[in-house]
């Protein structure tokens, strides 16, 4: 059993940051073998890739609509990943979610199938 736990969500004027976490834990799980991705929802919208980070923290990708202003990061240490978010804009708004899947079958990192775990999800709201 693998469980992921964001935190960090929360009311941010336009133009602040937030820094998202996502903790890992499962007794047979080995944080550093997951690609780990960020994922959000806004209401009445589908589910969007945000940022992905691959085992070994070397590559990592972005969509173009955060591009440049978010950062995706993990500390295998402390089964821990993370999203630093600045210059956040209204259409940002949404629940994020953090998702892992085992390295060898993540190929499409933009797909939410790809993921086999995810977390609760955490609301960031934008206000202009």
């Amino acid at each position: 059993q693998v469980q992921l736990v964001e935190s960090g969500g929360g009311l941010v004027q336009a133009g602040g940051s937030l820094r998202l976490s996502c903790a890992a834990s499962g007794r047979t799980f080995t944080f550093s073998s997951y690609t780990m991705g960020w994922f959000r929802q806004a209401p009445g919208k589908e589910r969007e890739f945000v940022a992905a980070i691959r085992w070994s923290g070397g590559s990592t990708y972005y969509a173009d609509s955060v591009k440049g202003r978010f950062t995706i990061s993990r500390d295998n240490a402390k089964n821990t990943m993370y999203l630093q978010m600045n210059s956040l804009k209204p259409e940002d708004t949404a629940v994020y979610y953090c998702a892992g899947g085992p390295a060898h079958r993540v190929v499409e990192l933009t797909t939410p199938t790809q993921y086999d775990y995810w977390g609760q999800g955490t609301q960031v709201t934008v206000s202009s």
